[in-house]
């Protein structure tokens, strides 16, 4: 496993290769669809967005709420796909990566080939191992999506693969 703290700099992003286990430490923003559609809908409308997309790595995750004692509940990955519509501009705008669950479509590896990203992936089920990873979580932005709003998360150890390297090479190609 590789041990990479967030954010990762050009040179870091483009030795990962697909199916690389990594430990991520640092810092990361949970995004869902509903929370996709209202940046796009600040996008459009010229207005700032509520994370610097330059450094932000999204984590396609609503979390639960926290149990005593703790940062977050269960905090595992949503399906990824989902995000087609949304990860090729964001990729363009200067997203460093994202982390989900299974595969992304064609035109998305094409944006990360592009801008030199990448695409880890998260085991779906393992919501509460996840938990155990995030040592801080705090409301950034639209509240009234509760689970679904973005969360900024500090986070020490958190496993993944390299689903999608830069070069655009897949684990879900073997």
């Amino acid at each position: 496993m590789k041990q990479l703290h967030l954010p990762l700099s050009a040179e870091e992003t483009q030795r990962l290769r697909a199916g690389d286990g990594v430990l991520l430490s640092g810092v990361i923003y949970t995004a869902r669809d509903c929370a996709h559609r209202r940046l796009f809908e600040l996008l459009d409308a010229g207005k700032d967005l509520p994370v610097d997309l330059k450094t932000t790595y999204l984590y396609y995750a609503g979390p639960c709420p926290a149990p005593a004692g703790k940062a977050c509940g269960s905090c595992g990955p949503t399906t990824s796909a989902r995000m087609n519509a949304f990860a090729p501009r964001l990729l363009d705008l200067g997203l460093p990566g994202m982390i989900g669950k299974g595969e992304m479509s064609e035109e998305t590896r094409q944006a990360l080939v592009r801008n030199k990203r990448v695409y880890f992936a998260a085991i779906g089920g393992a919501g509460a191992q996840y938990a155990q990873a995030i040592k801080r979580a705090d409301l950034v932005a639209f509240p009234d999506l509760l689970s679904e709003a973005i969360y900024r998360m500090e986070v020490e150890d958190f496993p993944a693969v390299v689903a999608i390297d830069s070069a655009g090479n897949s684990v879900y190609d073997r």
